[in-house]
């Protein structure tokens, strides 16, 4: 498989093109480029609002021969009323669908167009994540397209290690582009009430999803009130009055959107009383608390989420920068816990979550280290620097702890 021709001047510009703006990059760059170089087409998915076409036209732009196409808008989905005709026009290009959801039968021409021309670098789809386009996808393109996920902004994107403004902003608002830049935490507030009504009420029924507005709304708010807790189903079922099984279908289809993240236990065989539920988290804490009704920094600080808030944007940036290390959490029957257990081969490591300028490693991380055999644990804080704790113990600010987690 050769490598698509408008791919050469692609590569050539772009790192001339990134050295120059004041453009936020994004960590998923490089993967994409990569993706680009080993691979007939790339899609980036990621929850709707989150920067995947602010990418995607930046990444294309060096590339006076590439051809973007927005498939909600009228004019450019009817250039695909007869899309083989269309892409013979553009043979040798590389073209870009943005939000592909929108037109899945694509997905049948795209393996032809892909086997006719044998090169990479042909196609970039934009979309947000839904079970219907992956599984279109999969089925049409398998060995073809590489995934790329795309999260709203994370710390090492806006917050170097010693840019604490941005941290708190990020931590306040989310990193969603529309709610992190707002000039005031107010209209930040707003555009965050406005995305869960329009995420709600337009674009999960767009994906196909059938189940009333209303319902996911007391669903998501229900997980935002259990944020870093464990899912029980079928105390939820209760509470709103349906089966633990709707409750699961509901759940897994919110994570499906990638607005919630469901944490599964560590369960090593260890002779012990494990905790076996998951925890849920809304991935994004801006949107976590729009849904508490939590409008400014030191409401935020003032509210008994405020822990568990902290953890959500910990586990969030450290679980998505280090995406080829296993994530589940632990706990036992007596209190031993670890809020992130990071598995690859033989390695485990742990993260500890404190909102706490003054962290301390307690006893029951210090028994959790134990039971695991954990190589080193980080307690993640809103503190300046990185010193030790114990032995195999530090304490340190979040993108200093990445930096210490080493590579993905």
């Amino acid at each position: 498989m050769k490598i698509g021709p408008s791919c050469y001047l692609y590569i050539v510009f772009y790192s001339f093109n990134m050295q120059h703006s004041d453009y936020i990059h994004r960590r998923v760059e490089a993967d994409v480029m990569t993706g680009l170089l080993d691979f007939p087409a790339v899609a980036i998915l990621g929850p709707r609002q989150c920067g995947k076409s602010t990418l995607a036209k930046r990444l294309i732009a060096p590339n006076a021969d590439a051809v973007y196409l927005d498939l909600e808008n009228p004019a450019d989905l009817a250039k695909l009323s007869d899309p083989l005709l269309f892409f013979g026009a553009n043979s040798g290009r590389l073209v870009c669908l943005d939000e592909i959801q929108r037109a899945p039968e694509i997905f049948r021409v795209l393996r032809s167009v892909i086997d006719g021309r044998e090169q990479n670098g042909q196609f970039l789809l934009l979309g947000s994540a839904s079970p219907n386009l992956i599984r279109q996808s999969s089925e049409s393109l398998a060995g073809r397209l590489v995934y790329v996920e795309l999260t709203p902004f994370l710390a090492p994107e806006v917050a170097g290690e010693a840019d604490d403004v941005g941290l708190r902003r990020l931590w306040l608002r989310g990193g969603f582009p529309r709610s992190f830049l707002a000039r005031s935490d107010t209209t930040s507030a707003r555009w965050l009430r406005s995305f869960v009504a329009t995420f709600l009420e337009r674009d999960l029924p767009q994906l196909g999803v059938r189940t009333p507005a209303s319902t996911l709304r007391r669903l998501w708010t229900m997980c935002a009130h259990l944020h870093g807790q464990m899912l029980n189903t079928s105390r939820v079922g209760a509470s709103m009055g349906v089966s633990h099984t709707s409750i699961r279908k509901y759940v897994d289809l919110l994570a499906d959107a990638l607005v919630l993240r469901i944490l599964p236990p560590c369960l090593p065989n260890l002779g012990k009383r494990l905790t076996k539920s998951p925890k849920v988290y809304v991935r994004d804490t801006g949107i976590l608390h729009s849904l508490l009704g939590i409008a400014s920094t030191n409401e935020l600080l003032g509210h008994p989420v405020v822990g568990p808030s902290w953890e959500g944007l910990v586990i969030e940036t450290v679980v998505q920068s280090r995406p080829t290390w296993d994530a589940s959490f632990y706990r036992t029957s007596d209190g031993t816990e670890i809020d992130l257990v990071l598995e690859r081969g033989n390695r485990r490591l742990a993260v500890e979550c404190k909102a706490s300028s003054a962290p301390a490693a307690g006893r029951g991380l210090r028994n959790a280290i134990t039971d695991l055999g954990i190589e080193h644990a980080w307690v993640v804080a809103p503190v300046e620097t990185t010193y030790p704790l114990a032995p195999n113990i530090t304490a340190a600010p979040l993108c200093a702890c990445l930096d210490e987690l080493g590579g993905p």
